[in-house]
């Protein structure tokens, strides 16, 4: 059975998430619950309202009513992006899709830049997080937090953000530079972060000396471990397509996916 013929209609036609799963490849469903919720989270992250394409509902199996989801083209879309592409399954659905798009002439089809809008998100919420535990530490005004940001990127670059956004040829330098970061680039400053804002409330660490030594100290641990892995340094990653682009993309290809079932 192919995916058009798992599909159902009562009012919007619309996939069974524990259908779709088998044909993904995936035998847990509490697995399978971890790519369901990366997906649903791509699409909050959109501003595509979840509910019109993830539809909560009870069904009978084998004689047991279980939770499932009714998914819409779109969502079942996004589940393949977020799903394992190391499964022949997932790899097959993602390239499926690519041939659907054709219709419709937008479509993201590496599922690495699904994963950059998620972990940018990410960004954006820890950053909020990390700005509030340095207020508590004293840093308080707009200037001090700007050097207090800078000392992560040096211990994490060898240069200040200015510099890089030179080294890396942003153009656009109003621009925040984590919208034009790779996966693996992003990812690596999400943990930079992340740990930045541990360490300084596991060490109740005070003063804006202090929380910059924080920062540049981490950051050169982790440009230590990249560097170890990899061999890359972090500064010369290359820049990607710009984020809002992709996000732009990812909303156009759910126009024209509904389009398909209009």
């Amino acid at each position: 059975m192919n995916f058009n013929d798992l599909a159902r209609a009562n009012g919007f036609t619309y996939w069974y998430a524990r259908d779709f799963m088998f044909m993904l490849g995936y035998s847990s469903y509490e697995t399978f619950r971890k790519v369901l919720n990366k997906a649903m989270t791509t699409c909050l992250t959109l501003d595509i309202d979840t509910s019109d394409n993830f539809q909560q509902t009870h069904r009978t199996l084998d004689g047991k009513e279980v939770k499932d989801f009714k998914l819409s083209r779109f969502a079942c879309y996004l589940v393949a992006m977020n799903g394992d592409n190391k499964k022949e399954k997932v790899a097959q659905a993602q390239a499926f899709f690519a041939v659907t798009a054709e219709a419709i002439q937008r479509y993201v089809d590496n599922p690495e830049e699904v994963e950059r809008v998620l972990i940018r998100e990410e960004i954006t919420a820890h950053e909020k997080t990390l700005a509030s535990t340095a207020k508590a530490a004293g840093i308080e005004t707009a200037q001090d937090y700007a050097f207090f940001q800078n000392a992560g990127y040096r211990g994490m670059y060898n240069m200040s953000l200015t510099q890089l956004k030179e080294y890396k040829g942003l153009a656009q330098k109003n621009r925040s530079l984590l919208d034009f970061m790779g996966k693996e680039e992003l990812a690596a400053n999400l943990f930079r972060i992340t740990q930045t804002d541990l360490k300084m409330k596991n060490e109740a660490i005070q003063g804006q000396r202090l929380a910059e030594n924080t920062a540049r100290e981490v950051g050169s641990k982790i440009r230590k471990t990249m560097l170890d892995i990899s061999g890359i340094a972090p500064e010369d990653m290359a820049l990607a397509d710009d984020i809002k682009k992709v996000k732009t993309s990812l909303k156009q290809t759910h126009r024209g996916l509904k389009k398909l079932d209009s």
